[in-house]
């Protein structure tokens, strides 16, 4: 064994230790922190740095795609039999139509040519399809932008298509069992080649809001809260499903098709989570940034506890009896809760901030309810809502957090997203209409537009 070998191997197991003693290093004075972490960091090479960061943001976008089938088992499990596969088509296509426009548009949306600057640690790296065939047509390639950045561009742009696709995803299950599939894959192409790249770039692409010192680390407003305005704006225009309300204002129970699978949608979910979360780090080829991943990790997990230890009691003292859709849905809504700064908060607060969007979540969706706005899976209440109250809290654990700027960006986002999607929805409905016939309800989504239906032997 060499002594490069040697002193790698001795660095990884100082590290482990400094990692696997978290209360030990957050009491050690800064001066004494910094000087540790700058003693293991000798030796790392430039190539090892440019390694790690790209192989960070590569296993998070695996983590980040696993959501989608986290959203598809969930969706599947709370719609009806009759439109399972409706369900299963419009996740793989959205997932899909995302991909591509994305790479064609978004992504140079998000990350602007003029704010380019080969070789910056915020900026360099972020290459759109245009993009690449504009420096191409000047004499550099993407593979010599790799070298300029801090991590691969192709890990780049695999990480970030991923959040557009789940901001696209959140739409789905709100809406599901009444609408056509061709007039929402069209939104779900407006969204994620436009829509959202155009609000991301304001805080993620070096915007305006960016520079007020607005803080969403991994997304609360920028992805999840933009998923909520928009499948807000649709199922207002959209309408509730036949016999959802009655005229006295009483509701219809509708139970899903599958609680298994509904749940196996949310532990996947949860697990993408912390590559959703975790790799917005965007680094891990230090000590200290592969510190703050294991911490990113820890807090988002404690928030999806907390999510749904509330809403487990909330729910046994409300109704008496604990509702395992409203547990499933404040996992989540924790999880969305600490998504805006999962890096800040010791565990005991993450619970906590978590534990404050379960509760949002079971108070929130019988208010739906009364509004007659109908959200099948309930997003609205998971992303919209706890990610609104994601973005505020941040301002009890980052001292950097500004209130009135954290509020001036959640409104101006929102006002951008539920316009935009209420005129696109609009303009859809008058041109190729958003509902199938009631007749076609009734029967089923699967049988009237797929073609497949996920259970043929229940009918």
């Amino acid at each position: 064994m060499n002594l490069k070998t040697t002193k790698l191997l001795g660095t990884a197991a100082l590290a482990s230790l400094l990692i696997a003693l978290p209360a030990l290093g957050q009491d050690a004075p800064v001066e004494e922190a910094a000087e540790v972490a700058a003693t293991l960091s000798e030796g790392v090479s430039a190539d090892v740095v440019f390694i790690l960061n790209s192989f960070l943001m590569i296993f998070g976008g695996v983590l980040v795609m696993w959501m989608a089938a986290g959203f598809a088992m969930l969706e599947a499990g709370l719609v009806r039999t009759k439109n399972v596969s409706m369900q299963l088509l419009k996740n793989i296509s959205l997932f899909s139509i995302a991909a591509i426009a994305y790479y064609l548009i978004g992504y140079n949306l998000m990350y602007p040519l003029g704010n380019w600057t080969i070789g910056s640690d915020e900026t360099g790296g972020y290459l759109g399809a245009f993009g690449i065939g504009i420096l191409e047509a000047v004499g550099i390639t993407a593979d010599d932008a790799d070298d300029f950045g801090y991590a691969a561009t192709s890990s780049d742009f695999f990480f970030q298509v991923m959040f557009c696709a789940t901001a696209a995803s959140i739409v789905s299950g709100t809406l599901a069992e009444r609408i056509k599939i061709a007039p929402f894959l069209v939104f779900t192409l407006v969204l994620t080649a436009l829509i959202y790249p155009i609000q991301a770039s304001w805080k993620w692409g070096g915007g305006f809001l960016d520079a007020m010192g607005f803080l969403d680390f991994a997304g609360s407003t920028v992805v999840h809260s933009v998923g909520g305005w928009a499948a807000l704006a649709g199922a207002i225009l959209l309408g509730a499903r036949a016999g959802k309300y009655n005229p006295d204002g009483t509701v219809n129970a509708m139970p899903g098709s599958s609680m298994p699978l509904a749940t196996l949608g949310t532990m996947i979910l949860w697990m993408g989570w912390f590559g959703f979360n975790g790799a917005s780090q965007l680094a891990m080829g230090s000590v200290g940034d592969i510190a703050d991943v294991g911490r990113i990790m820890a807090n988002t997990n404690a928030g999806a506890a907390g999510g749904a230890v509330a809403a487990l009691i909330l729910t046994a003292i409300i109704y008496k009896k604990v509702d395992l859709t409203f547990v499933l849905n404040g996992a989540l809504g924790g999880l969305v809760s600490i998504t805006a700064e999962p890096l800040m908060p010791g565990l005991g607060t993450a619970s906590l901030l978590g534990a404050v969007g379960g509760v949002i979540v079971v108070f929130s969706v019988p208010l739906l309810d009364k509004l007659k706005i109908d959200d099948v899976v309930g997003a609205i209440p998971v992303h919209l809502l706890c990610g609104i109250w994601g973005t505020i809290a941040v301002i009890f654990t980052n001292p950097d957090a500004n209130l009135g700027v954290q509020l001036f960006s959640i409104v101006v986002v929102g006002v951008f997203v539920f316009v935009v999607s209420f005129v696109v929805w609009f303009i859809l409905k008058a041109t190729m209409g958003l509902r199938p016939t009631e007749d076609d309800e009734a029967l089923g989504l699967d049988k009237v537009e797929v073609g497949v239906e996920a259970y043929p032997e229940f009918r």
